[in-house]
């Protein structure tokens, strides 16, 4: 089975990377712009494409001919999304019409990637069929790529995740454990809402959530997240607990006090029923996601 992955630099791509190019199954394809930022570069091809580029989408398609495309890449900073919509547009609308054209091409599947941010958090955790309701252009955007995927003719899995954390190599950005840890270490005083609750997910969970999908040819939409339902402010005193850092140096905060550009939902997070029956997907508690982020870290530490 041909495989290939956009967006192989960030978080999630990394991870399916490294599952991917271990798996005797999988011939796999690596993609994501510029250049490769993996320092491992055996077991599998690497592509630059950009997808926002729709005749290089076409060409690199028609070239490489893959089974299933695992489409990772996306803008995903809420704030970022809300001060430019047009590139917010661009990487998570066109770059999946662009993609569905060449899907429906050459009969691909394409498991795509969604949010809990469809969802206004009046009501969570929640289910697949539940009705969505942006509050933030982010999820307007990733809502707005559910609709066209589902009114192509593209066989496709949607799989929405939660507050993905992890380990990864040359990251932009950081993620909810990484930044509670690191600023909990330098000593500094961080304020953390205590009214946003999710169900937190470590990105090798999500990773195996795609595989999954990819290798059933799942169809339709999957919840892909943690199972620990947390408030925010829960997520960081268990990182401070695990590491045995000062939780003297939380402070409680609501969410309004923040003036962020783009509205938070206040309590998401996901049912899993549906995964764990039709995929078998079993995800790690967040205790468990701090032990494997630990031994990554570690590992790091010592290479």
């Amino acid at each position: 089975m041909k495989i290939l992955v956009t967006g192989s630099n960030g978080l999630l791509g990394q991870k399916l990377v490294h599952k991917l190019k271990a798996d005797p199954e999988v011939e796999l394809i690596a993609t994501s712009i510029g250049n490769n930022r993996l320092t491992d570069r055996y077991g599998y091809q690497y592509h630059s494409l950009d997808v926002t580029n729709k005749s290089e989408v076409e060409s690199s398609l028609a070239e490489l001919k893959p089974d299933c495309i695992i489409h990772t890449a996306a803008m995903t900073n809420v704030d970022a999304c809300e001060s430019d919509k047009e590139v917010c547009i661009k990487l998570n609308v066109d770059a999946v019409k662009y993609l569905i054209e060449a899907c429906e091409k050459d009969d691909i599947h394409l498991v795509h990637l969604s949010t809990d941010f469809i969802f206004d958090g009046e009501a969570g955790p929640y289910r697949e069929e539940d009705p969505p309701k942006p509050l933030s252009f982010y999820g307007e955007s990733k809502l707005r790529a559910e609709e066209i995927l589902n009114k192509s003719r593209v066989k496709h899995a949607i799989l929405r995740t939660v507050l993905v954390y992890g380990v990864a190599e040359s990251m932009s950005r950081s993620n909810i454990v990484l930044w509670a840890k690191s600023a909990l270490e330098s000593g500094k005083p961080i304020k953390v809402v205590n009214d946003q609750f999710r169900t937190p997910t470590l990105a090798e969970d999500l990773a195996d959530g795609c595989i999954l999908a990819a290798k059933k040819q799942a169809r339709g939409v999957y919840h892909i997240s943690g199972k620990d339902y947390l408030s925010v402010i829960e997520m960081v005193q268990e990182v401070a607990d695990f590491w045995q850092l000062d939780k003297g140096l939380i402070t409680q905060v609501s969410s309004d006090t923040l003036n962020q550009a783009a509205k938070r939902p206040p309590a998401t997070g996901f049912i899993l029923d549906k995964a764990e029956k039709d995929l078998g997907y079993q995800p790690h508690s967040f205790r468990e996601g701090l032990a494997v982020v630990d031994r990554q870290l570690k590992k790091l530490s010592y290479s």
